[in-house]
C-alpha cells in the first residue's frame, strides 16, 4: 500500500469515528495551546523586561557597593563608601572614564497640594548626563553649576497622571521632605527647592540610572543635607569589552579592600535573561505533561479502535495486507491527530497569549506601590518565533506517534482467521 492510500484510508477511518476522533484530538489541541500560550507569553515578557532593564542600564557601568555583612569573607564593620572615594577610583582605575557618587534618600515632593512619593538622588548632574544619555531635558535644561536649591524632576513626578497635567512649571518652588531620627526620635524635615528642568520620559527599572519616579538634587546639596556617605558609585568604563570589565571589577574591589561589591550591568542583563528562558522552559515543560495526558488518550482510544476494527484488519489481512501495511495504516491516524490538534492548538495558543497578554498583563510594573522603583506600566506581547512554532508542531506529532505505537503493533500482530472469527 501506498503512503498516501494509507493516510487516506486513516482520514476515512477518523471521518467515520468524528465525536471519538474530536475528543481524542481536543487532549492534543489543549497541550499544545498551553505550550505555544506560555513559550509566547513567557518570551514577550522577557522581552519586555529586557527593554525596561536596558533604558535603566548602560552596558559600559559598573555599580559599586558596600558589601553586605551577609557576603562570603571577612567585612569591615560599619564600612561605607564616601563621595569623595570617586577621586580614588579614577585616579587608581586605568580602565574607567568617568565616575559619579550617588545620595538616595526615600521622600515626598509637595507641590501644592500635591504630595507624591518620591526618590530623592543627589548627583553631579554634569559627569550623570556624560554616563547616561536618558539624563536628558524635555522641558527647562539641565544646568552645568546648578544652585544649591536646584531641582529636577523625573516625567512620572512632574506629569503623575500620564496625561499632560504638570504638578509643577521649570521655575516653580517645591518642597522636599524626607524624615530623619532625633534622638530616637522619627522628625521630618523639608526644604525647599527651584525646579531647573523636567526629564524626558525614560521607563526603565532606574537601576543605577536615571528613572522617572526620581527628583535629583547637586551633590552638594546632598552632602549637606544627608551627610558624605553615598549610597552607590557608578562607574563609566573606556569601552564595554568582557575583559576591561573584568579588570576594572577587580582593581575596584582590591582598592578597597574586598569591602564592595562591583555590579555589571551587563552581567546583571545575561543573568536576567538567563533566569528566564529556565523559566520559560520550565513552563513549557509543565505544559508538556497535559501533551503527555493526552498522548495516553490517544493510546486508549486506539486500543479500543483496534479492538473494534479486528474483524476490519482480518479482512485486510486476508485479501493480503501485510503486518507493516496495517501498522502504517494505525500510524498514519496518529499522525493525522497529531498533525490536527498540533495546528489547532497553534492557533488557539496565539490568542490565549493575545488575550491573556491584552486583559491580564497590560500595565504590568505600574502598579500600585511601585512608583518608588520607577518602574513604568509596560505591555507584554507575544512572541512566536519559527523555532516555538515548528517545535510545538513536531512535538505534537511526535507524541502522538509515540503512544499510538503499542496499538499500531498490536493490530499488525493480529493473526487473520483469529480476526475474521472476532464478533
Amino acid at each position: 500500500m501506498k503512503l498516501t492510500d494509507a493516510f487516506s484510508y486513516a482520514f476515512g477511518a477518523i471521518r467515520l469515528r468524528k465525536l471519538r476522533a474530536a475528543l481524542t484530538t481536543l487532549g492534543v489541541v489543549i497541550g499544545i495551546a498551553a505550550i505555544v500560550a506560555l513559550l509566547s507569553l513567557g518570551q514577550g515578557f522577557q522581552n519586555a523586561i529586557t527593554v525596561q532593564l536596558q533604558r535603566g542600564f548602560a552596558v559600559d557601568t559598573l555599580i559599586v557597593t558596600p558589601r553586605s555583612e551577609m557576603g562570603m569573607g571577612t567585612i569591615e564593620p560599619g564600612f561605607y563608601l564616601l563621595v569623595n572615594d570617586t577621586e580614588q577610583i579614577i585616579n587608581n582605575v586605568p580602565e574607567v572614564k568617568a565616575v559619579v557618587a550617588i545620595i538616595q534618600r526615600a521622600g515626598y515632593i509637595k507641590a501644592g497640594n500635591i504630595s507624591e512619593m518620591v526618590t530623592i538622588i543627589g548627583v553631579n548632574f554634569t559627569e550623570y548626563m556624560k554616563i547616561y544619555s536618558t539624563f536628558s531635558a524635555e522641558i527647562g535644561e539641565i544646568p552645568l553649576n546648578p544652585s544649591n536649591d536646584t531641582v529636577i524632576l523625573g516625567a512620572r513626578v512632574a506629569d503623575p497622571w500620564e496625561n499632560d497635567t504638570l504638578i509643577c512649571e521649570v521655575n516653580d518652588s517645591v518642597e522636599l521632605l524626607w524624615t530623619v531620627r532625633e534622638n530616637h526620635i522619627p522628625v521630618n524635615v523639608s526644604y525647599t527647592f527651584h525646579v531647573a528642568a523636567i526629564l524626558e520620559k525614560i521607563g526603565g527599572f532606574g537601576f543605577g540610572g536615571p528613572s522617572d519616579r526620581s527628583v535629583y538634587i547637586p551633590i552638594s546639596t546632598a552632602v549637606d543635607l544627608f551627610g558624605e556617605k553615598c549610597d552607590q558609585i557608578i562607574v563609566q568604563l573606556k569601552d564595554g569589552k568582557e575583559e576591561t570589565i573584568n579588570g576594572a571589577s577587580e582593581k575596584i574591589r582590591d582598592l578597597f579592600g574586598g569591602q564592595v561589591s562591583v555590579i555589571s550591568s551587563t552581567a546583571i542583563l545575561n543573568t536576567v535573561e538567563t533566569v528566564f528562558s529556565t523559566v520559560e522552559m520550565f513552563l513549557a515543560g509543565i505544559a508538556g505533561i497535559s501533551l503527555l495526558v493526552a498522548g495516553i488518550g490517544i493510546m486508549n482510544i486506539m486500543i479500543v479502535s483496534v479492538m473494534e476494527r479486528t474483524r476490519e484488519i482480518g479482512i485486510l489481512k486476508a485479501l493480503g495486507a501485510k503486518n507493516r501495511t496495517i501498522m502504517l495504516i494505525f500510524i498514519s491516524e496518529a499522525i493525522l491527530i497529531g498533525l490536527i490538534g498540533s495546528t489547532l492548538g497553534i492557533g488557539f495558543g496565539i490568542l490565549m497569549a493575545r488575550i491573556f497578554s491584552r486583559f491580564g498583563f497590560t500595565g504590568f510594573g505600574g502598579r500600585p506601590g511601585m512608583e518608588a522603583t520607577g518602574t513604568t506600566a509596560m505591555t507584554i506581547v507575544p512572541v512566536l518565533t519559527l523555532t516555538t512554532l515548528i517545535g510545538a508542531l513536531a512535538f505534537g506529532i511526535l507524541v502522538s506517534v509515540l503512544f499510538g505505537l503499542y496499538p499500531a503493533w498490536r493490530a499488525a500482530k493480529l493473526k487473520p482467521v483469529q480476526a475474521l472469527r472476532y464478533e
